[in-house]
């Protein structure tokens, strides 16, 4: 008799187990030779060599498909049991859906542009999507993170924005670096916070396999496997946009997103990112998607005000 382990956060247990533990009486009702006790997030299941190897495959296709849907209805289960499934990656990898996020919602490009920025990121290693605000630019730019690091195209994530936004400056704000910085990365946490299950993604920052930091940290690195997003890019300077680019490393991706209609840099300041895109425009080997109002998929009125101040 093989006695064996596995921590399983209460989270995960009620997509995973079911409603009312459904699915986890279905896989113990699969394995009748076996014992299994659940107490807390431990769960300990006993059984001979060859039921708890069978076991062990089954769990590893069990949480692949989770980690992947954030989701597992009985009859998906059924399918694992009994090996009529097989998780198909062209469903992640299609133009459609980016990735299956929390309770298994679909997020998807939902406009042309944003279409566009899944294409360009597939072609080159470098993009700037340049936008209003509403457009999906930094969402869009996010969900194409998390779906390299699903795929294992890439290692780890490391979102950054300018720290000096709005006329604010860190130096005047209370608390420590972290609590300076979360209010300027908010938009970045509640994208990572729609596609990548609570406790997962707190795992992925405490790890480092997910990195949040202001751009600043950037300064020296050489970012290798890595999936990079410089939010906010219009509120860079030359110097600081020069350093982050010339930070990739070998298989990289770096999106650089921003409105270069909202800078906020002192006035005898030019924006980093209209410089850069000035330089890249004709590069092959670079992309550059302008979204516009009609990429705005917040209330309608925001269309209204961003065509009423471009006209202004």
């Amino acid at each position: 008799m093989i006695e064996k382990k596995i921590n399983i956060h209460p989270k995960v247990q009620a997509i995973v187990f079911g409603k009312n533990d459904v699915n986890y009486n279905a896989i113990k009702a699969f394995f009748p030779k076996m014992k299994f006790v659940l107490r807390g997030d431990m769960l300990k299941y006993m059984g001979d060599e060859k039921s708890i190897h069978h076991f062990d495959k089954i769990w590893d296709r069990v949480m692949n498909y989770y980690e992947n849907f954030n989701r597992l209805p009985l009859s998906t289960l059924k399918d694992i049991l009994s090996d009529n499934y097989k998780l198909d990656s062209s469903k992640l990898s299609g133009k459609e859906v980016l990735v299956y996020g929390n309770k298994g919602r679909i997020i998807k490009a939902r406009t042309k542009n944003q279409l566009k920025m899944v294409g360009s990121i597939q072609k080159n290693d470098l993009l700037f999507a340049v936008g209003p605000a509403g457009s999906g630019k930094t969402y869009t730019a996010v969900a194409l993170a998390v779906k390299a690091l699903k795929e294992r195209v890439v290692k780890k994530i490391i979102l950054t924005r300018p720290a000096v936004e709005a006329g604010e400056n860190l130096g005047f704000l209370p608390g420590d670096l972290k609590e300076k910085l979360d209010p300027y990365l908010q938009p970045l946490y509640d994208a990572l916070r729609d596609m990548i299950p609570s406790e997962k993604l707190a795992e992925f920052l405490e790890s480092g396999v997910i990195q949040i930091a202001p751009l600043g940290f950037m300064r020296g690195r050489t970012l290798d496997q890595a999936f990079v997003i410089l939010d906010e890019g219009q509120n860079t300077t030359q110097s600081q946009i020069k350093m982050f680019l010339t930070r990739m490393g070998r298989s990289a991706k770096f999106i650089v997103t921003g409105d270069v209609t909202q800078v906020d840099l002192p006035k005898n300041q030019v924006s980093g990112l209209k410089i850069a895109l000035e330089l890249f425009k004709d590069h092959s080997e670079i992309s550059i998607v302008n979204l516009d109002e009609h990429d705005v998929i917040r209330h309608q009125l925001v269309k209204t005000i961003i065509n009423a101040f471009n006209k202004k």
